[in-house]
């Protein structure tokens, strides 16, 4: 019995060793399979689709021009407001006190007016008959001056405190809506703080912050529609006014406003709305996302030469769309790209372009 078993592994190891002769010979390499597809431009004009907001196309931040405790607000966001209607107020005490002392200080110096202009009157009786010096006249001249000049000087103060009593009333320069609150009752502000923002009656601007990168500049005298986002066939028509030269350092974007002609209904202030910018058409080539790969740093494609080698060429990509890129620069037309089955390519390598087995995977091989 164990003889027999000797025997048999003796056998399949002669046989397996056969086998192993008979596969000596090494196959050839095969060329990796790519599918290709010939570039031809093609007129793009990029297309960038903003939302932003209807604004004022004056807003005025409103704040009280002295310092003190607001005691009284009369409005709030939203509200509509008069040319000279009070807004709030600040407490009147300490500013009072300064308009009294300095309506008595003109008390004061009324009487010390009065005083020196009777000396003056005596002096200037006296001096023609000899019984007073011309010395004591002039000096009694000098005092009525000195006098005058005090007291126009008080009244001046006590201008200076009424008008500073005034300005405890923030007032409304012109007609508009409150849009924004910054104080509230009770809170001791300091002149110049802004209080609240007032979006002037008048023109207004659809605005739009964009990123500089996304950014297309038309003409200055193309038209642009503005829709409300939530009913676009509410629309407006105006032209670029004024785009930021410097980007926002919060945000990191630039504003762009539309002077709108006209606001159909609906279209209020604070309304979310739409445009869309369109840059001038270019020669440009739509590839396949899988088309794209880089050189380094640098986006790329491979091209398929006449012998069927591979060569890297560095392109730039004017815009990333769904699936596909534009390629602006780096191609002129005519070029096979390769589209898939570049993963594993180098510069000159040899490779069999592959047919998509049917109509279905073609149309998704194209762009």
């Amino acid at each position: 019995m164990g003889a027999r078993i000797s025997t048999c592994i003796f056998a399949l190891g002669l046989l397996a060793l056969l086998s192993g002769c008979g596969q000596d010979k090494t196959e050839p390499k095969q060329h990796s399979r790519v599918f290709v597809q010939t570039v031809q431009p093609l007129d793009f004009a990029a297309a960038v689709t903003l939302t932003g907001d209807i604004q004022a196309r004056v807003q005025t931040d409103l704040s009280f021009r002295v310092g003190g405790k607001i005691i009284q607000r009369l409005v709030d966001v939203g509200d509509r407001v008069s040319a000279r209607q009070v807004l709030a107020r600040l407490d009147p005490k300490d500013l009072q006190t300064n308009v009294d002392s300095a309506q008595a200080q003109v008390v004061a110096e009324q009487a010390r007016v009065k005083q020196a202009a009777a000396a003056f009157v005596r002096q200037e009786k006296l001096l023609p008959k000899g019984y007073t010096s011309r010395s004591e006249y002039d000096t009694a001249q000098a005092a009525l001056r000195s006098s005058q000049s005090a007291l126009a000087a008080a009244q001046a103060q006590l201008a200076n405190a009424r008008e500073q009593l005034g300005y405890t009333a923030l007032v409304a320069e012109a007609p508009g809506v409150i849009t924004a609150r910054q104080a509230e009752v009770g809170q001791v502000v300091q002149a110049t703080v802004p209080i609240f923002s007032l979006a002037r009656d008048g023109e207004r601007d659809a605005v739009f912050d964009v990123y500089e990168s996304l950014l297309v500049e038309p003409a200055n005298d193309d038209v642009m529609t503005v829709k409300l986002l939530d009913k676009p066939q509410v629309q407006a028509h105006g032209k670029i006014r004024e785009t930021t030269p410097a980007v926002n350092a919060a945000s990191g974007t630039l504003q762009v406003k539309i002077a709108l002609n006209t606001l159909p209904a609906g279209m209020d202030l604070g309304a979310v709305v739409s445009t869309t910018l369109h840059a001038p058409a270019k020669a440009s080539f739509e590839l396949p996302w899988s088309a794209l790969t880089k050189d380094l740093s640098s986006p790329a494609v491979w091209l398929v030469d006449g012998d069927g080698k591979v060569q890297l060429y560095k392109v730039s990509v004017a815009r990333y769309l769904t699936g596909n890129v534009i390629v602006g620069d780096g191609l002129k037309g005519g070029e096979t790209v390769v589209v898939a089955g570049g993963q594993l390519l180098h510069p000159g390598m040899q490779v069999e372009i592959a047919q998509p087995p049917d109509a279905a995977q073609a149309r998704g091989m194209q762009p």
